[in-house]
């Protein structure tokens, strides 16, 4: 067997990437402040656009063939069920998502007797940035030009047009055969190139958590260690705990055969901090625990955009009880309420790259805090939010994986535990 045959193993692979994670850090350690820092940054950036080069064919082929193909798995009545019960965990997991951001902000009090400026600077180039807010959710949700979507990389647009082709195609039936079949090879073609650009992802992995640890190193930590706490601590509950009990008894999924599978998407998530580039790996991560393709590619591509437990439950109900207990504020039952509602139901705010931001200033503005407060509160995280960005990403990706199986599980789609399987990395 070659060389190249036994690295495209998953079990070799998977060792070649915590190889990575190892020597990265410990060359980040080495290199800091010196001309590897920014050899090791231009590696990991290039393997992150590399990848995010594939996100919008990716996301628009998949979704369009995912819906499309639902017609398979037993027609409208089936795709109209799978969709809705996508949902409504989606929600039931950003419900229990936030619940614990707001208990573990309760106990750690992030933020309380800490006095700490920003830079002028800094509160002024944020205050000017355009804050998260329904009204401009629903101004970008529909493109104005359908091309521009594409040109400018806005997923969320992306995948409302998406969606519409989708279900279009599905309607007509044998009608858009063709269609379907042309979009369904460009789909192919894309997943073609993700499986060669993925077998790069130890090199890419390694230049990622390089560059972190020579760019942040303990300096970055110790401030404002309370708020990174919460957030690691919060945002881990929901990885180790919520979810595994989710796959164990609700996806009679083992979490142990979950994190195995899963594991090269989440250590990618945590080091790039990109749930888009991450897409490639999570789809084939839930394929790979038996969630059929025509229920994943609809599902996962979907969940990318918006299912974010990391960032748009945990973190912004921490980061607003820690910029209130900065301020001195107390909060209200019912600005609690608030946080609790903009988790579940402004999940959609956070597609596309500024997704924290947007959901955090979303959620500040809800509960109602100054815009000085909000503005200062912002600026004082935003030093630190690489860090926090890290674990926040991983808990977003491993969502976005155990909701297809859960509900995959539920309608019957999976009959038995995904058997292990050595699978070519690149024609899986």
């Amino acid at each position: 067997m070659s060389f190249v045959q036994t690295y495209r193993k998953p079990k070799v692979f998977g060792l070649a990437v915590l190889g990575a994670l190892v020597l990265g850090a410990l060359a980040g350690w080495l290199g800091k402040g010196t001309w590897l820092a920014p050899v090791l940054a231009k590696i990991g950036s290039t393997f992150t656009a590399l990848l995010q080069l594939t996100v919008i064919p990716l996301v628009f082929t998949a979704i369009v063939v995912g819906i499309a193909s639902l017609r398979n798995l037993g027609g409208g009545r089936t795709a109209a069920r799978l969709g809705g019960k996508t949902f409504l965990w989606f929600a039931i997991t950003s419900f229990i998502a936030v619940l614990i951001g707001i208990a573990v902000a309760s106990i750690v009090k992030p933020g309380a007797g800490l006095q700490i400026e920003p830079a002028a600077g800094a509160v002024d180039k944020l205050a000017k940035r355009a804050s998260g807010s329904w009204q401009a959710l629903l101004d970008n949700l529909v493109p104005t030009n359908i091309f521009s979507a594409f040109t400018e990389g806005d997923v969320l647009q992306v995948v409302f047009i998406a969606v519409l082709v989708g279900f279009a195609a599905y309607a007509l039936g044998d009608k858009a055969a063709p269609f379907t079949n042309l979009v369904r090879s460009f789909f192919d073609i894309v997943q073609k190139v993700v499986g060669w650009i993925i077998l790069l992802a130890p090199i890419g992995i390694f230049g990622l958590i390089g560059n972190a640890v020579a760019s942040y190193g303990n300096s970055f930590v110790k401030p404002l260690f309370s708020l990174i706490l919460a957030v690691y601590l919060g945002s881990a509950l929901v990885l180790f705990v919520v979810y595994p009990v989710l796959l164990k008894f609700v996806g009679k999924t083992s979490p142990v055969e979950f994190f195995r599978k899963a594991g090269t998407a989440l250590q990618f998530a945590f080091v790039s901090r990109s749930s888009g580039a991450t897409l490639p790996l999570s789809r084939k991560a839930a394929a790979d625990l038996g969630v059929p393709d025509e229920y994943a590619n609809f599902a996962v591509p979907l969940a990318t955009t918006t299912k974010m437990d990391g960032c748009a439950a945990v973190y912004p109900a921490v980061a607003t009880i820690f910029i209130a207990n900065l301020f001195g504020i107390q909060l209200s039952v019912w600005q609690y309420v608030a946080i609790v509602g903009v988790a579940v139901f402004g999940a959609l705010a956070t597609a596309g790259t500024t997704g924290w931001y947007t959901m955090l200033t979303l959620t500040l503005s809800v509960v109602g805090l100054p815009p000085q407060v909000i503005a200062t509160g912002v600026a004082v995280v935003y030093a630190i939010d690489p860090i926090l960005d890290m674990m926040r990403t991983a808990t977003n990706v491993a969502g976005q994986i155990t909701v297809p199986v859960v509900v995959a599980r539920g309608e019957g789609l999976i009959e038995e535990p995904a058997a292990p399987a050595e699978k070519d990395l690149v024609n899986a």
